[in-house]
């Protein structure tokens, strides 16, 4: 290892068991998939436990809890399935074969979904749970509000999960912990500027004709900040929120705020590219105006705009509410 940067571990495949015929279709993807819901589940429990979903003539219990979670969660795969393959697939494969997005094989062989989308997901979840609340007539910002506070922490495994694919990395960095991922896109050796990049981070191409350079193992970052430490924010607060929705209007702010900015350090998809751009020409693996705005960053502002909004609606809603009973 060269102190300037960082070689992903050649010991980690996406596969668990890599080499092994009957075992080769599990992925430490799918897995950390189980240990995210699992995750969400035990700490929705706990605050059920707490009593953040009981009303004067209501107790939650163990079945409205694993019913909720489970309908969120089917929600959410659909919707994070559909937006993957229908808004960030550009190739047009899925609207024209559309009965093929939830099809587990290719070529034959069992590969899962692969490709999900956190936004699509989001969306799907959000009504998921709505018509579940609706249909047991449970309140909505309430139930939403736990949720909000147990999903972080399993966001954490996605992204670990994407980091074991080695995919979803960032731009190229001169930071001493940049990564070097094997499926990152490589640059000629005899370009002026991946020749002063190289000798920057201490890197020796002389015997090389393309050259991989190191990034910013972005899904970590994301890991950290939207899932462990946005959950810190929320669990701290779960016991001071002032109205029912608060916690769920501080979620989707906290994760669009955090996600806009790692989005700064996260290579946009290749087909997609910057969907706002201020040199048409910027390369994506570089980071060269910060107004160069890609899909992710866009969701996300709409996510902290929509937040603001619904926030300060329900803080008046409640206020009046108050007002009323007094």
């Amino acid at each position: 290892m060269n102190f300037l940067f960082v070689n992903y571990p050649s010991w980690l495949h996406a596969q668990i068991f890599p080499g092994i015929k009957f075992l080769g279709a599990l992925r430490w993807y799918g897995l950390m998939y189980v240990f995210a819901f699992l995750t969400a589940y035990l700490i929705l429990k706990k605050q059920s436990k707490e009593g953040a979903l009981d009303t004067e003539s209501y107790k939650a219990n163990d079945d409205d809890i694993f019913s909720f979670i489970a309908t969120g969660i089917l929600f959410l795969l659909i919707g994070a399935r559909i937006f993957s393959t229908l808004v960030y697939d550009t190739s047009g494969f899925y609207w024209k074969r559309p009965w093929l997005i939830f099809w587990p094989f290719q070529n034959g062989r069992f590969t899962g979904l692969a490709g999900m989308s956190y936004h699509g997901g989001f969306i799907g979840g959000f009504i998921g749970m709505l018509v579940w609340c609706k249909i047991h007539k449970h309140s909505f910002w309430k139930w939403c509000d736990v949720m909000a506070v147990a999903i972080p922490l399993g966001y954490t495994f996605g992204r670990l999960g994407n980091f074991c694919n080695g995919e979803l990395f960032g731009r190229i960095t001169s930071a001493p912990w940049g990564m070097v991922f094997p499926d990152a896109e490589r640059f000629s050796a005899s370009i002026p500027w991946v020749q002063e990049f190289a000798e920057k981070i201490g890197m020796d191409i002389s015997n090389m004709n393309l050259v991989n350079f190191p990034r910013h193992p972005s899904q970590l970052y994301e890991a950290f900040f939207e899932g462990i430490v946005l959950f810190l924010i929320l669990w701290f607060s779960r016991k001071h929120k002032k109205f029912d929705g608060q916690l769920s209007v501080m979620y989707t702010g906290g994760y669009g705020l955090f996600r806009f900015v790692i989005e700064y350090f996260r290579e946009p998809d290749a087909d997609l590219g910057f969907r706002i751009a201020k040199d048409a020409n910027a390369p994506i693996y570089q980071n060269t105006s910060l107004l160069n705005i890609s899909t992710g960053q866009i969701l996300c502002f709409i996510m902290i705009l929509a937040s603001l909004v619904t926030g300060i609606v329900l803080f008046i809603l409640n206020k009046k509410k108050s007002a009323n009973k007094d």
